[in-house]
């Protein structure tokens, strides 16, 4: 079976802060941005991985959505523990430096778990948990 992993889907509550962590602070390609009723979804990816995507939604677009679920996601959005996304790369001190310089919101530094991995995590301006670890 080939199956691979196309979009994954993460919140967010500030379009425009959203785009400028992912597109300017991560460094990801935009690939599409579209606008309906006041609302946008917004797909990135990284650049030379066209097939990967991640689009960046307004939690609250589906209408079957309850007043209490809105208010359960935007406590658990405001205390990032709703969403999370792990990335990978052969340059974990780097990227760390370039999300770091950008004001991102540091949650751990680099540091070699026990586990067996080497990562670090941030948060995106929804609250949305981004790890990241290093390739070896």
């Amino acid at each position: 079976m080939d199956i691979t992993i196309h979009h994954s889907f993460l919140p967010h509550n500030d379009p425009e802060a959203s785009l400028a962590f992912y597109r300017d602070t991560l460094g990801f390609e935009v690939r599409n941005d579209v606008g309906w009723e006041g609302m946008r979804w917004i797909t990135v990816g990284p650049a030379g991985q066209p097939s990967t995507s991640i689009v960046l939604h307004p939690p609250f677009a589906d209408p079957g959505v309850t007043e209490e679920e809105r208010r359960t996601v935007s406590e658990m959005m405001a205390k990032g523990t709703y969403a999370t996304i792990v990335l990978a790369t052969p340059d974990l001190d780097g990227a760390f430096a370039r999300l770091e310089a950008g004001g991102a919101e540091v949650v751990q530094e680099p540091i070699d778990q026990d586990y067996g991995v080497r990562d670090c995590a941030f948060r995106d301006p929804a609250g949305n948990l981004v790890r990241i670890q290093e390739r070896r």
